[in-house]
């Protein structure tokens, strides 16, 4: 993406991988004058990793009390990134969250919003049925909102990023897989186009964390995951879609699977409305595009969820696209320093719902690399959490 050759240069900071988190994470950094290098192994924009596709759901409300405070964060950090570059960016939807009655996921949320200054509206099945008619609420289930969720625009938010990232003099080289890691007070890091140098490092590389990881020593619990991304055609176009107000949905571990399904308006495929399991098989992230005979048991659950749930839609998927998910053993995410090499910083494992938390994480990743504390407390995040592989060559 940049036609200059930096490699003769020191930066402050070199971040290795330019998906939504890493692009966050150098925007930060430029914000606070640091001479920055954002290396992306494709070609940029690409769809290879976890942050490509029109579109992801942004919330307030989540079991943990600490993603609903940074969650506050984001709110205001995404605004901002719309007031500096002039585009849109989110549009607030709410969020329908539904489940059995003594779901306890949706009983830890409804409480974290309280406590946020954000209180659920909760919706009796009168309510229910008279705002959304075409959704079947089943018996002993309950439903409330979350009023200042939305629908992210992922591709423009990331292309945002990057040109406001480049606006404030950051350098971006694509096609540059790194071949090998040096640490030290200056980490080297080198790729088949050059070598660069830096005072700190961020990895943010997603699904190949493990594989970058391994250059330095290092192995994480990390589990790469194949999802299928699904589109599903309304029998009437326009009864889910965005122009008719509806709103995001999840619903909580609704077929027993202990995974939920979440779903976006129609909107970004006329008259096809995106309906996901929130997990998939387990897949090297090289071989994504491997797909074994059959209809995946996902969309089986899929298909039966609508049928049950959403009359207005047709029961086979129109369309099927795939993303991959990063996740950690807890489903929470890693960021940290390397426990040898303090100035080399990673971010991994978000397990599918990072995209939203971008702003703050790169935020923080971007105050960790600078030597600051933390704006928001990452106990949560360390990676001393499990039970790390470090390799005695250190």
């Amino acid at each position: 993406m940049d036609v200059t050759n930096p490699s003769n240069s020191c930066y402050d900071t070199i971040v290795l991988g330019a998906g939504i988190q890493g692009s966050f994470t150098a925007y930060h950094l430029a914000k606070n004058k640091r001479r920055t290098l954002l290396i992306e192994q494709f070609i940029l924009p690409h769809s290879r990793g976890s942050s490509h596709g029109q579109t992801r759901i942004t919330r307030m409300g989540y079991q943990e009390d600490y993603y609903t405070r940074m969650m506050k964060d984001c709110f205001t950090l995404w605004a901002q990134l719309e007031s500096e570059a002039k585009v849109k960016i989110y549009s607030q939807t709410g969020l329908l969250l539904f489940g059995k009655n003594d779901d306890k996921q949706l009983g830890k949320i409804q409480r974290t919003m309280k406590h946020s200054g954000n209180p659920p509206e909760i919706l009796t099945h009168d309510d229910f049925t008279r705002k959304f008619p075409d959704v079947s609420l089943q018996p002993g289930e309950v439903a409330f909102m979350d009023k200042v969720a939305g629908v992210l625009y992922a591709n423009q938010a990331l292309l945002t990023v990057q040109k406001l990232f480049q606006d404030m003099g950051g350098v971006i080289r694509d096609r540059e897989k790194v071949i090998d890691i040096q640490p030290g007070n200056l980490v080297t890091v080198k790729t088949a186009s050059g070598a660069y140098k830096a005072k700190s490092l961020v990895i943010t590389a997603g699904p190949w964390t493990n594989s970058v990881l391994n250059q330095i020593a290092l192995q994480l619990p990390l589990k790469t995951l194949r999802i299928n991304v699904c589109y599903w055609k309304e029998k009437v176009a326009g009864t889910y879609g965005l122009s008719h107000n509806f709103p995001c949905f999840i619903g909580s571990d609704v077929c027993n699977t202990g995974h939920d399904i979440y779903g976006l308006p129609s909107n970004e495929y006329p008259g096809l409305m995106k309906i996901c399991y929130h997990s998939g098989e387990e897949s090297d992230p090289e071989k994504r595009d491997i797909i074994g005979r059959g209809t995946p048991q996902d969309i089986k659950i899929l298909g039966e969820f609508i049928k049950k749930y959403f009359p207005g839609l047709e029961s086979e998927p129109a369309v099927v696209e795939s993303c991959m998910y990063t996740c950690t053993p807890d489903n929470n995410f890693i960021l940290d320093c390397h426990p040898v090499h303090e100035n080399i910083i990673i971010g991994a494992g978000f397990s599918g719902h990072g995209f939203k938390l971008s702003p703050v994480v790169g935020k923080i990743l971007c105050e960790l690399s600078m030597g600051k504390t933390p704006s928001h407390d990452i106990s949560p995040f360390k990676m001393n959490r499990f039970s790390v592989k470090l390799k005695s060559a250190l």
